[in-house]
């Protein structure tokens, strides 16, 4: 009798204890799991780096036609420049505030009627169709379609069709003896994901915006076109023009991807057909 229950209480406590062992093996291992689960919640997901995609031959693809926008906080001159007036003329040599004095823009804070702008005086009284020239291309409210080719960009501004064939293979340095340009000669490279064109032996006949800030032979601009979104193209622009400016004058462009849009004929015909739209309240 004593033997039969000293055996039925081993047996009772075997059995106690593998209930006991299968229990706690259950509850730790769904601990981990809800604790996994909670550290996963509470991770936010990483975000994908935006990446500029690759040409065929592994060049960052700027290839579109782009817009120009302009953020809220540039309206102030967004229209007609690429920087502030306020900031600049204090920057003016004696020579370069005489040169603003004397322009007479249709456009902006110093805008006239009998404009002397040789691009587009939109007065009717005058004839203008001159190149705009660097950095001034930039400003007007139309768009650049760019096409890329091995060692070459192509930057086709809708304003007076005007075309500009930026070669990328040729090194940093300028020609010795170049003949001076409107749109002057640039040479430009890579730099990781953003375009750098330098440009020199500009004519000293343009202007660097549309509002009368003047320019010299000395020209030299440098534009950097970058791709921070799929949908975006960003363009910081320096200017050192010593005979006209104490410093480099500094500012930018934004432009958004326009898929689908073609160049449209935009011919000046000495500004006949757009002083006829703005006779009828229809121009731009």
């Amino acid at each position: 009798m004593r033997s039969h229950f000293v055996k039925w209480g081993i047996s009772f406590v075997a059995v106690f204890c593998c209930a006991y062992l299968l229990l706690a093996a259950q509850t730790s291992g769904q601990q981990p799991g809800r604790a996994q689960a909670g550290a996963a919640a509470a991770k936010p997901a990483a975000a994908t780096a935006w990446k500029v995609p690759k040409t065929p031959w592994g060049e960052p693809d700027f290839s579109g036609m782009w817009e120009p926008k302009m953020p809220a906080s540039a309206r102030e001159f967004s229209g007609y420049s690429f920087v502030s007036h306020k900031d600049v003329v204090p920057l003016m040599t004696a020579w370069g505030k005489d040169q603003y004095e004397q322009t007479k823009p249709s456009w902006g804070p110093r805008a006239v009627a009998d404009s002397t702008d040789m691009v587009n005086p939109t007065t009717g009284k005058e004839v203008g169709c001159e190149p705009t020239g660097v950095p001034r291309i930039w400003v007007h409210p139309f768009p650049t379609k760019i096409v890329q080719a091995p060692g070459a960009v192509y930057l086709l501004h809708e304003f007076n069709h005007e075309t500009r064939e930026i070669y990328t293979n040729k090194g940093k340095q300028h020609d010795k003896d170049v003949d001076p340009l409107w749109m002057g000669n640039p040479v430009a490279w890579w730099e990781g994901d953003t375009l750098v064109i330098d440009s020199v032996g500009f004519n000293g006949k343009t202007w660097i915006d549309r509002a009368g800030l003047p320019s010299s032979e000395q020209l030299h601009v440098i534009e950097r076109l970058s791709r921070p979104t799929p949908n975006r193209l960003h363009v910081d622009i320096t200017v050192d023009d010593p005979k006209t400016y104490t410093k480099p004058v500094v500012g930018s462009r934004d432009l958004m991807l326009e898929p689908g849009w073609p160049i449209t004929e935009m011919i000046c015909e000495d500004n006949i057909t757009f002083n006829d739209l703005k006779n009828q309240g229809r121009e731009q």
